[in-house]
């Protein structure tokens, strides 16, 4: 998932929107806020705000080296970062998935 930190006096659709354009080369048409989650990382307690981007313009453009892949519960791809696996939870209850969601 594409992310970062809100620079001063930003919101986080801002920060969304700057994000997505650095890292992937699309901009934003159309966003709800979502979710919102704190992680206990080893270096800091992160809030992580998520938005669900419903239309957008631009091709993906992997503009920071990353891979892509699009993915279905379960998830295949590795590693699963701490701060995905709410995330994961979230759209398997959306689906009614009842399943694992990261896959062994």
């Amino acid at each position: 998932f594409p992310g970062g930190k809100l620079e001063a006096c930003e919101t986080v659709a801002q920060a969304l929107q700057r994000e997505l354009h650095e890292e992937i080369g699309i901009s934003i048409e159309d966003c709800v806020a979502w979710k919102t989650e704190q992680i206990d990382y080893p270096h800091a307690l992160v809030q992580l705000n998520f938005c669900k981007v419903r239309r957008w313009s631009g091709e993906l453009q992997m503009r920071e080296a990353q891979l892509y892949t699009w993915q279905q519960l379960p998830v295949t791809v590795k590693p699963v970062l701490p701060g995905t696996l709410p995330v994961l939870e979230w759209f398997a209850q959306e689906r009614s998935f009842l399943g694992r969601t990261v896959a062994e």
